[in-house]
């Protein structure tokens, strides 16, 4: 038998809490707009209080709590990650670089060759 990850849908509190920081999130913005003639530090300030209020009940809904795990989770495997050292990323992008030289070369080596039957030899249109 299989089994299935069964997930729950979000609560009402959940969605007011999502939607009291959207609210909070466009608040902020209009505030940063409307206050123009008060001054950028009231301006950037009521931004700032607003984006960061917005933040504290977006994390406290269930969204923002499976994000945070998201995050750690995320974290976790990038500690895993064995890094390549210095001499082998060098070796790496050196291959690259040469193989990108051959491939151009080859490839206008291709099209003067493709150049020279078509127009010179087949169609006779010497330059």
């Amino acid at each position: 038998m299989a089994t299935t990850q069964v997930e729950t849908v979000s609560s009402g509190a959940d969605k007011a809490r999502l939607a009291g920081a959207a609210v909070l999130v466009l608040g902020a913005l209009a505030g940063f707009y409307l206050l123009s003639r008060q001054g950028a530090l009231v301006q950037w300030g009521v931004l700032v209080l607003g984006l960061i209020a917005a933040a504290g009940i977006f994390f406290t809904a269930e969204t923002g709590k499976q994000l945070i795990a998201f995050g750690r989770d995320s974290w976790k495997e990038v500690k895993k990650v064995v890094w390549p050292t210095r001499k082998e990323s060098i070796q790496m992008t050196a291959y690259v670089i040469a193989f990108c030289a051959i491939m151009a070369l080859f490839l206008w080596l291709t099209d003067k060759t493709l150049e020279w039957a078509l127009y010179d030899l087949i169609l006779g249109w010497k330059k």
